[in-house]
């Protein structure tokens, strides 16, 4: 009898190691799903940080040959597009983005960035005018700031960069942007000081320093402002006061800076000795 009984006990355990087996092989395969979908989210990220602008675009767009319905993988390509000043593509790759399911008020703020990036003032406008006012971030106000500045609007301007300056742990290239601002409408002193304030938040910029030296120039102050340079920074920023002190019509004062600007630079500065040359044989 314990033959009898034995048989279907043996059956039964089979069974068993049979269920096991299924859903061993089940979870193994939800585990390595698990883990595709976090490589494949890193390999993303790492395509839009570290990796070649170009070589993310044919990354992206290979994926999205394979799944074309992706948003995270078109929203991908046009990030690296703009990262690759392939603009002309940008435009429409972040158009179709903002087409998809799934498009946030982000997408649209990369849309009108690629947009002003592209030259496309009105259109940017237009799609920044789409965002919700609720979306309040430092991407969407720098460019409403911009926007604000192509058109004129000046106190729509300012208080834009002021919005921005305030959502950001780095605002350095507000204060530059800003202050180059109030240099296009002439108010030099007020650029001055923004511009000093972007170098006081960022001291690597270079561009700040230079539009500084241009607002101290415009107001004929032609002795360098006290910022960190170094020495080949500093006969850059000679040469620029020496071009705005002849712009200005005091030439002997260009003459001299330019001069300064040669006995400054470590290397030979070709672009001073040219300027200088073309002075003497006036």
């Amino acid at each position: 009898m314990r033959g009898v009984f034995l048989i279907p006990a043996v059956i039964a355990g089979g069974v068993t190691l049979s269920a096991c087996a299924q859903n061993g092989e089940q979870t193994v395969e939800r585990a390595f799903q698990d883990v595709n979908v976090v490589d494949e989210s890193n390999l993303n990220d790492v395509m839009l940080t570290v990796a070649d602008p170009n070589e993310a675009v044919n990354y992206f767009n290979r994926a999205l040959k394979a799944e074309p319905d992706r948003i995270d993988f078109q929203r991908g390509l046009a990030k690296s597009l703009v990262r690759a000043q392939r603009l002309s593509e940008a435009v429409p790759a972040w158009t179709k983005v903002n087409g998809m399911a799934g498009a946030t008020s982000e997408d649209k703020v990369n849309y009108a960035d690629a947009l002003i990036r592209n030259s496309e003032w009105d259109k940017a406008e237009t799609v920044l005018d789409s965002v919700p006012p609720t979306y309040e971030t430092f991407q969407r106000y720098r460019l409403e700031a911009m926007v604000a500045d192509a058109n004129k609007e000046w106190k729509k301007s300012d208080s834009f960069y002021e919005i921005a300056a305030g959502l950001t742990t780095r605002p350095a290239s507000v204060y530059n942007n800003w202050g180059y601002s109030k240099l296009s409408r002439g108010d030099y002193t007020e650029a001055e000081r923004l511009f000093d304030q972007a170098i006081r938040q960022d001291q690597s910029l270079f561009t700040a320093k230079n539009n500084l030296i241009l607002a101290r120039g415009a107001q004929r102050k032609y002795t360098l402002p006290v910022v960190p340079m170094d020495q080949i920074e500093r006969a850059q920023l000679l040469h620029t006061l020496a071009l705005s002190a002849i712009k200005q019509g005091d030439v002997q004062t260009g003459k001299q800076l330019l001069r300064e600007a040669i006995s400054t630079h470590p290397q030979h500065f070709e672009d001073a000795v040219r300027s200088l040359n073309a002075l003497e044989n006036a």
